[in-house]
């Protein structure tokens, strides 16, 4: 299996539309009136031509299956771009009435597809298919009781570290976060060269995925009112948490995914990373010399309860005007739940399913190409997974991520309070809503 390398797309151009003009009310800023006609009615065996946007890797050779199976009902890829390039594309081509039917989108920018009247509800289908999920990957695409996307893919965050190194040094693996401490500690003292790992201001999803675990759930929506709870206890928490070993020097502060980063990685200057199930792949990228010296465990935790969050993935949403509604919904199901399909996804696109069947797939037999000391790896995955819990995503996800960096950047830069920092954080993401036209209330 390829591992893929995760999608960072953090939506900043987005906001550059403008707010959304055509809603569903209850995630609704300034309302429209072209709202998304019911469509209930339709053939879902009838021929059919659709169109798919996505960016999966090698996404083809699944489609190929599909079509080959159902020649009527032809699917035809387009590979237009990535993360928020594909969003913004796909925004510009419902204005202009000609949307694909099939949209590839990560789960925080569905509430931007919500709001602008992309994204079709999909309630109808996720209620034959639910099942099909964990509770937490079910979470990410439904809002307000509505389903809009039908999950594909997912991160889970588990923590990676160097296992000759741990042994060289004498270190024991963490289980808690205060251990994680304790051990951070003990690498500055046996090794002033070396950090067990880094805080990074430049990857805000991350520290989001560390918010979720500890029970944060930082976007409400009530009826068309959004309360905003960037800066809740569980986040402050994290964020203490961090702030102050980094401003104490006893872990690193420096960014992710820069050349200083890929030597860290790969001389054993930070011996540990928290990331997600595609963190294997992403390893093998940077840091290929250090393959079988790196093993996986979940991540440390909180108070005793196993919980973790995701980093990353994606769901497939269905155009509000596709005119092919019943066709592209079977298609959707299939690609998201058919068994034949979860594998090629995973052997062609090197992806992590959603669906949990998906996850004990024959295709992931085989540990990492990184990691072969650890030939179980995916079947740990797999019970890590189950232990995941995300949150519902705010239309101005842009703004929140861009402040996040800059914010927390100087946070590092300063030694400052990064409490503080998520305080700026929640400030400046609910002047944004409210900027846009929405119903905001602080928590």
């Amino acid at each position: 299996m390829t591992q893929q390398i995760h999608r960072r797309g953090f939506l900043k151009g987005i906001a550059a539309l403008g707010a959304a003009t055509a809603v569903p009310t209850f995630l609704a800023a300034c309302g429209g009136d072209d709202e998304e006609p019911a469509q209930t009615a339709g053939d879902p065996n009838a021929p059919a031509n659709l169109t798919f946007w996505t960016w999966t890797t090698n996404v083809q050779k699944v489609v190929d299956i599909w079509n080959a199976k159902n020649p009527t009902q032809k699917v035809t890829v387009s590979n237009q771009a990535q993360g928020e390039e594909l969003i913004t594309k796909t925004l510009t081509a419902h204005r202009a009435g000609n949307a694909p039917d099939l949209i590839h989108a990560e789960y925080q920018a569905l509430p931007v597809l919500i709001t602008n009247g992309v994204a079709a509800d999909l309630t109808s289908l996720a209620d034959g298919i639910k099942g099909e999920f964990t509770d937490g990957t079910w979470a990410l695409t439904s809002f307000g009781g509505k389903t809009y996307g039908i999950p594909q893919d997912v991160g889970p965050m588990m923590l990676y570290y160097r296992e000759d190194l741990f042994q060289q040094l004498g270190l024991t693996v963490p289980t808690t976060w205060d251990e994680f401490a304790d051990v951070a500690r003990q690498v500055r003292q046996k090794d002033a060269k070396r950090y067990l790992a880094t805080f990074s201001s430049g990857d805000p999803g991350w520290f989001a995925g560390l918010a979720e675990q500890a029970g944060a759930n930082w976007w409400v929506n009530d009826n068309g009112t959004w309360t905003v709870r960037i800066n809740d206890e569980a986040t402050k928490r994290v964020a203490s948490f961090w702030g102050g070993l980094v401003n104490d020097d006893v872990l690193s502060g420096k960014p992710m995914y820069t050349p200083e980063w890929n030597k860290a990685m790969t001389d054993g200057t930070l011996l540990a990373w928290p990331s997600a199930i595609w963190g294997a792949g992403v390893l093998e990228g940077v840091a290929p010399s250090t393959k079988g010296k790196w093993r996986m465990v979940p991540m440390p935790q909180w108070d005793g309860t196993q919980a973790t969050g995701y980093w990353g993935g994606s769901a497939t949403a269905i155009s509000s005007k596709s005119s092919q509604r019943a066709q592209a919904e079977k298609f959707v199901k299939w690609l998201n739940t058919d068994q034949e399909a979860l594998d090629a996804l995973i052997a062609e696109g090197g992806i992590y399913p959603a669906a949990t069947k998906g996850q004990s797939s024959s295709q992931l037999s085989k540990a990492p190409a990184m990691m072969p000391n650890q030939p179980t790896f995916f079947a740990e995955a797999a019970d890590i997974a189950q232990t995941a819990r995300g949150f519902n995503w705010a239309p101005n996800v842009n703004v929140t991520y861009s402040q996040y960096s800059d914010i927390f950047a100087k946070a590092i830069q300063d030694k400052s309070d990064f409490a503080a920092a998520v305080d700026a954080v929640q400030a400046a993401s609910v002047a944004d809503l409210k900027k846009q036209g929405f119903e905001v209330k602080e928590a």
